[in-house]
């Protein structure tokens, strides 16, 4: 069985949040994903890992190139999802295309923000996650080894994350438009991880009039208020705070939505109908999407974020053009790699066949010289039983050939022989 590199996937540009949530895999779910995947596949998968974020959810495998067809209905079963509606937003990569788009992504190139550094940080739990399961193997390990070494290699020879737009500004700036100054603002972040952390130090700089972070773990809350002088609260206090607030800002990973639209309806009221701004960086989604049809809540997803990101200046275009040409390079410098893989069993078969010839005429000429036979003779008969058995499978195979396999031979075996005879010239 040949083994292929194989990527299959979704991302923010093929598929909106609303697929892309179905088919997230939280990271207590890659365990099970990855043994599962394999089972349903035996030895046709040998190796595999799973990158799943807010704006993607991939899997990369070694496996017969049979596998690709058959993988999406695969994560479609997993995740209990018609598979005719995860179709058409499916992508599928094999052998150098399929490294190209790992260079791509942990570089930042297929990010919703261009150059953005945490997907880095993703694929590296993602392979932690594999190496846990293990569904790790040589090839994989390879490929994002050097997955991770372009993707510095790009970060620190072109200037692709320079002036990128977080998610995290791009949430003030929505807040912006409707509330102009936030120093009258009270500000709502759900959640106590990586982009809540990003959106508080973006926000805390505009000097809101208050600020609170609410999680599930009140002491993860306050861990990370303590660094904005902020507030701390349970999640179970929302129903009865939320209308404290103007700008909710809500990442986390609950499968299941935290603000629903009752909630938010009544909290509305309350206010007297004064604006409410709501960013939903989670995918799964953690405000119902019916919250956006509220006349005094401006609902944004990620996926509306991404769209205002998506500004490039010609100095980012230059430094893609420059990442691109890296990574072209590092794309034929692992394909090389792989293809001399091929020729490591045909290589070690030669050296096993050629040891078990030299040890048996070793062991006939010691044989000889222990009965006393003349040492120069037994010197001939070892060189002329070696030539023999060297010479024994090639003329074997030109005797035995006809037509384009005996051309292909007779061009061949001279070649193979000539540069043996000069080598032993010098």
């Amino acid at each position: 069985m040949s083994v292929d590199v194989l990527t299959f996937g979704l991302n923010h540009v093929s598929a909106p949040v609303s697929v892309r949530e179905r088919v997230s895999l939280p990271i207590e779910l890659l365990k099970p994903a990855l043994a599962g995947l394999r089972s349903a596949f035996g030895g046709a998968v040998t190796e595999a890992a799973i990158l799943s974020t807010c704006n993607r959810t991939e899997i990369y495998c070694a496996a017969d190139s049979s596998v690709a067809e058959q993988l999406p209905a695969w994560l479609a079963d997993f995740r209990q999802f018609d598979s005719s509606q995860l179709q058409p937003h499916l992508y599928r990569h094999m052998q150098d295309d399929a490294v190209r788009h790992a260079f791509r992504v942990a570089s930042g190139l297929d990010s919703m923000v261009l150059g953005e550094p945490q997907i880095l940080g993703q694929m590296k739990d993602a392979v932690r996650a594999a190496e846990d399961a293990g569904s790790m193997g040589t090839l994989l390990h390879q490929l994002f080894q050097r997955t991770f070494s372009v993707a510095k290699e790009v970060r620190s020879q072109t200037a692709i994350g320079s002036q990128s737009v977080s998610m995290a500004a791009a949430s003030v700036r929505l807040a912006e438009r409707v509330f102009g100054d936030l120093k009258e603002c009270n500000v709502l972040l759900i959640g106590a991880g990586e982009m809540i952390e990003l959106c508080a130090t973006h926000l805390a700089a505009h000097r809101p009039k208050k600020m609170v972070v609410a999680n599930r773990t009140v002491e993860r809350a306050e861990t990370l208020a303590s660094k904005f002088s902020a507030g701390a609260m349970r999640l179970s206090e929302l129903p009865d705070r939320l209308c404290e607030f103007d700008v909710i800002v809500s990442s986390t990973a609950s499968s299941l939505p935290i603000l629903g639209l009752g909630m938010v309806e009544r909290a509305t009221k309350t206010r007297r109908h004064r604006p409410m701004v709501m960013v939903d960086l989670a995918v799964p989604r953690d405000i119902e999407a019916e919250v956006g049809r509220l006349d005094d809540v401006y609902l944004y997803s990620v996926d509306d974020l991404g769209r205002l990101v998506q500004t490039a200046t010609d100095a980012r275009k230059a430094a893609v053009t420059q990442a691109e040409a890296i990574i072209e390079t590092r794309v034929q410098n692992f394909m090389h790699w792989m293809d001399s893989r091929e020729v490591v069993p045909v290589i070690q078969y030669m050296h096993q066949t050629a040891d078990a010839v030299r040890a048996a005429e070793l062991d006939r000429a010691r044989k000889a010289l222990a009965r006393g036979d003349d040492p120069e003779q037994v010197m001939e008969q070892l060189a002329h039983g070696l030539t023999q058995k060297y010479l024994h499978g090639p003329l074997a195979a030109l005797n035995h050939s006809d037509g384009a396999d005996r051309k292909q031979l007779l061009a061949l075996l001279p070649r193979l022989f000539t540069s043996r005879a000069s080598r032993n010239d010098h």
